[in-house]
């Protein structure tokens, strides 16, 4: 008998720092729609709910895909309530209207619009082949280490958070435990554990580690993960210089001997994969009249750079202004893990 996989993608309306974030569009789409579709790929769940207080968001849900058998009470859609109250409710109406009991509840947060549908098929899996396990969270690892955190206590004084290891906060951290938090991207429970221990974990937590991280809270996180988006949709043309970019700079203009700036190599050949059109511009040459064609077709050739057109003839500028610029910082934020 196969396992029954319940997807629930908790959507209360309103948002205080995102306005309507749920809903709102998101490189041409309700941020809700991107979550459905991740549930609808997903090769293991067979059934996606939306759980919703609002006629409006349940509408947007349903043109996406998703099912809307009820509209969450209000006392369930506070800024207090909590997910073990949204899910109890969920999974409660479902066997009192339907008979349904799934075997799994899969949770994914509508403000994640970025995660990959292999990650959830691989939590499932993990699941279902071990049955001592409760639940399953996304975990990430931590850039701010808890072993040199502090509470501060009514006097000022200051207590250590982490007291398993003397003094920790006064070691270096390389020499302190990894440390993860939960990003809330993907979570895999048993549903007895949420029905019958009234808990949104149970005793035996499994981290799935990911390295990726675009939970929208911030007008500044939406941005950036609209940027992705676009990005990753493909059909986009990026312009790249060369030396600098491509390559690392050379000072004396000896383009032959130019090494190769792997890290942005990597991120111009994912984004060519995506599907976007890649073009080399340069101003090797322009200076001194020599030709540097050969030379820089066969170090992209040999460094593995792959691209659609190599151009020559940018004018020579210290400065150069754009207001369709990404910078290579941006990218590499984006990329570069």
């Amino acid at each position: 008998m196969m396992s029954k996989v319940l997807a629930i993608i908790p959507a209360r309306s309103g948002s205080k720092s995102v306005k309507n974030k749920n809903i709102r569009e998101i490189n041409g789409k309700p941020m809700i729609a991107y979550s459905i579709e991740h549930a609808k790929a997903s090769k293991l769940i067979d059934r996606v709910i939306v759980s919703t207080d609002s006629e409006v968001y349940a509408k947007i849900a349903r043109e996406y895909g998703a099912e809307t058998p009820f509209i969450r009470p209000a006392e369930y859609a506070l800024d207090t309530s909590l997910d073990l109250e949204v899910f109890e409710h969920a999974l409660s109406f479902l066997e009192e209207k339907e008979g349904y009991i799934p075997d799994l509840v899969v949770q994914l947060r509508p403000t994640y619009p970025i995660r990959k549908v292999q990650d959830i098929d691989n939590m499932i899996t993990r699941m279902l082949g071990d049955k001592t396990i409760d639940s399953m969270r996304c975990i990430a690892p931590a850039k701010e280490i808890a072993y040199k955190m502090w509470h501060k206590l009514k006097d000022g004084s200051l207590s250590p958070i982490m007291k398993e290891i003397k003094e920790c906060y006064n070691m270096p951290r390389q020499q302190l435990p990894d440390v993860f938090y939960q990003n809330a991207c993907i979570d895999v429970i048993r549903t007895d554990v949420i029905t019958k221990n009234h808990s949104m974990s149970g005793d035996k937590i499994v981290g799935y580690e990911m390295e990726e991280n675009f939970d929208i809270d911030t007008e500044e996180e939406f941005r950036k993960a609209e940027e992705y988006l676009k990005i990753t949709s493909g059909n986009k043309t990026f312009v790249f210089d060369i030396d600098g970019v491509v390559a690392k700079l050379q000072k004396n203009l000896d383009y032959a001997l130019s090494e190769p700036n792997e890290p942005m190599i990597e991120i111009m050949n994912q984004l060519y994969d995506y599907g976007n059109k890649i073009v080399l511009f340069t101003a090797r040459g322009y200076v001194t009249g020599k030709d540097w064609s050969e030379i820089t077709k066969e170090q992209m050739k040999r460094w593995g750079v792959q691209y659609h057109e190599l151009k020559f003839g940018k004018p020579n500028a210290d400065y150069y202004v754009d207001d369709k610029m990404l910078s290579m910082e941006s990218l590499y934020q984006m990329f570069v893990k």
